[in-house]
């Protein structure tokens, strides 16, 4: 049994090492950093012009529906790209089509359904 947890031991041990190189690190850049805070250097900080009202913004949840979709679509490509490389091999050809077919489907539905709710539009 000893065996068995010289695998997590060789884990806990670079997690400790890593833990402390990161804390110094962290550490010595409290102590040796310069500590002169000022009214100026405590204002927030806009791309260089002064900030002019409160620092409340309303978002519309739509943006949010947007990045979802592009992550969808971006995995889509994680998925085509290792079909299209075995898509080649004999034997894959037609069981790898109707496979990715099945999945691009998946994939059209959920965009019908995002249009049908009106989510691609940008008005």
């Amino acid at each position: 049994m000893p065996d068995y947890f010289d695998g997590y031991l060789a884990v806990v041990a670079l997690t400790l090492v890593g833990a402390v190189f990161v804390g110094g690190g962290l550490g010595a850049n409290r102590m040796l950093r310069p500590n002169r805070p000022t009214e100026e250097k405590l204002t927030t900080y806009e791309c260089g012009v002064d900030p002019v009202g409160d620092g409340w913004a309303q978002s519309y949840v739509r943006y949010y529906v947007f990045a979802y979709l592009y992550v969808v679509f971006a995995v889509d490509a994680v998925f085509l790209f290792p079909w299209a490389t075995i898509f080649s091999d004999p034997g894959y050809g037609m069981t790898t089509l109707g496979e990715m077919f099945v999945f691009l489907g998946f994939l059209a539905t959920g965009l019908l359904y995002a249009g049908k709710k009106g989510v691609l539009s940008w008005v």
